[in-house]
């Protein structure tokens, strides 16, 4: 009887602290980085709105994608803001039609 009150308080503990550990990842900020998604994998609509979804993405490191990353992470990913891909993005479309 002794042990199964250990082996429950036991697990009790472990599962305390993964909830301690999910809890504290979703903590932590995230910022959208643009241009550093690989083809299927970005997170949600590109600026082009050619599609909404994520995972709907089909050339690597498209501009006009994005996935979620550490807040501070993204310039040394090679990534851009939001603001800076649009930007490049209208002027990668302006010259495409000139």
């Amino acid at each position: 009887m002794k042990t199964n009150i250990a082996v429950a308080a036991a697990i009790a503990s472990v599962m305390t602290l993964g909830a301690i550990d999910a809890a504290e990842a979703a903590d932590k900020k995230k910022e959208k980085c643009y241009g550093v998604s690989p083809a299927g994998q970005n997170d949600c609509a590109n600026l082009a709105g050619t599609h909404s979804c994520a995972g709907q993405s089909t050339v690597d490191n498209d501009i006009g994608e994005w996935r979620l990353v550490p807040a501070g992470t993204c310039k040394d990913l090679g990534g851009y803001s939001r603001k800076e891909a649009k930007e490049m993005w209208k002027k990668m479309k302006k010259d495409k039609n000139s």
